[in-house]
């Protein structure tokens, strides 16, 4: 798997670090629905994680004021694949986080794959599966932020996470709310 360069993150001068995560936004084009919700859910976060299928890379436009680091998912058009990587490291202080989509790992041992592969992380954040989950394997903490724009199994809310990083990491879920 092919990763770019590793860039770094410095510690604020509180100490944590918080970063908002999405993935699956499946859009052709932001519209003005998707850019209130990215403004209500990362109004005061300053670093944006896109783990894939964000389909067309105009999306990234929609986080110019932010540090945006993406991965390409198997859903992502010619413009995005050109610019993002399959995989990212990214150096968070003292710890190494893992951007991946997912799509190249299968699906139901999705994390099994992704630990196996990853194993030396803190944390791995994917998507592919459009299902939030936040929880440890092992010394790992494994957050996929689930779809954005709602676009899960059986009608689910679009879903994304904030991450915090300072002498551990810490993740959580929250719905995108409805405007």
């Amino acid at each position: 798997m092919s990763s770019q360069q590793t860039p770094s993150v410095q510690t604020s001068s509180a100490g944590i670090i918080r970063i908002g995560v999405l993935s699956d936004t499946h859009l052709g084009q932001p519209d003005e629905l998707f850019q209130e919700q990215v403004g209500a859910c990362f109004k005061d976060i300053g670093i944006i994680l896109h783990a894939g299928d964000l389909t067309s890379a105009a999306v990234i436009e929609t986080f110019a004021d932010k540090k945006f680091y993406g991965v390409q998912g198997n859903m992502c058009d010619a413009s995005s694949r050109s610019l993002l990587p399959e995989c990212r490291k990214i150096t968070i202080g003292d710890k190494t986080l893992v951007l991946v989509h997912g799509h190249r790992y299968g699906y139901h041992d999705l994390e099994e794959r992704l630990y196996n592969e990853f194993y030396q992380a803190d944390c791995i954040v994917y998507g592919h599966t459009h299902t939030p989950s936040c929880h440890r394997i092992g010394d790992i903490l494994m957050v996929n932020p689930g779809s954005f724009l709602g676009t899960g199994r059986y009608g689910s809310r679009g879903t994304y996470a904030i991450l915090e990083f300072d002498n551990g990491i810490r993740g959580q879920i929250f719905e995108v709310p409805r405007l």
